[in-house]
This record gives structure tokens, C-alpha cells and sequence, in this order.
């Protein structure tokens, strides 16, 4: 709920301003230079979560670095991100980012999991199980083409 009027909650302001951050820490910042930037919040962002959320990131980066090795670790919004060509296509969602029931893995557009007419970008995730990071495996491969 909006705490204000300009119809942002606290943690929506704070998530844009963490955005803005990222992108300020990165102006200037080039080639194998701002990977290895970048790689580092992505891990700083998941040793600052704990409890479920931590071992969802910790567990969706592992998936990520062995079924998509040509992603690019970095944040965005905060989230631990993963990116082709500089645009985010996986990210995790912390549960305590917004103070939510559950985490949430997500994928943006540039995800190839284009499916007819209609097919979900977003997964809850209340626990990480075998089956979990399965189904999770096979979305990361056709999400990063």
C-alpha cells in the first residue's frame, strides 16, 4: 500500500532508488571491469538475504551459472539478476524485498519462453526441492536461448 502520494510504497521508493544506485556505481565502468562489478553485487545482493530467500538465490544462481553459463551475474532493482547482452533475463525476487508470502523467480521479456499465446514470466517459490530445481532448469535453458 502507498504510504504517501505519489502512490509508491516505501519499499517501491527504495527499490527505485537502489536502481539508481546500480546504475550510478556502473557509469564509466567497462568490458571485464563492470562484469566483475557487476558478478559481485549479484553475490553481495544474495549474502545480504538470509533464511529461504537466501537459499532460493544461492540455489537459483547455481542453476543459472551451470544451465546458462553465457548470463551475466548482476542486481537489479536489488535482485539478483541475470543478463544477456547487458538486459536482465532471470531475476529472484526476495520474498523480504517487499515483505511477501513468497519469493518469486522471474523472467523479463528478452526470456525466450514465448509459449502461444500466453505463458507465465513469474513462480512463486515457498520451498527449493528436487522438482523445483528441475522445472526451474529447464526454464533457465529455454529462458537464455
Amino acid at each position: 500500500m502507498a504510504d504517501n502520494n505519489d502512490g509508491f510504497s516505501a519499499a517501491e521508493r527504495a527499490a527505485m532508488k537502489q536502481r539508481a544506485e546500480e546504475l550510478a556505481a556502473m557509469k564509466g565502468v567497462k568490458g571485464s571491469a563492470k562484469k566483475a562489478k557487476e558478478y559481485q553485487a549479484c553475490i553481495d545482493a544474495i549474502d545480504a538475504l538470509s533464511g529461504l530467500d537466501r537459499t532460493i538465490a544461492e540455489r537459483f544462481h547455481v542453476v543459472v551459472t551451470e544451465e546458462a553459463p553465457h548470463l551475466d551475474p548482476k542486481t537489479w532493482y536489488g535482485f539478483p539478476s541475470y543478463a544477456r547482452d547487458g538486459k536482465v533475463v532471470a531475476f529472484v525476487q526476495p520474498a523480504s524485498k517487499f515483505d511477501t508470502r513468497y519469493a518469486t523467480i522471474g523472467f523479463n521479456e528478452d526470456a525466450t519462453l514465448d509459449d502461444g499465446d500466453m505463458w507465465a514470466t513469474t513462480f512463486a517459490v515457498v520451498e527449493w526441492t528436487d522438482t523445483v530445481e528441475k522445472r526451474l532448469r529447464e526454464l533457465v535453458q529455454r529462458a537464455a536461448g
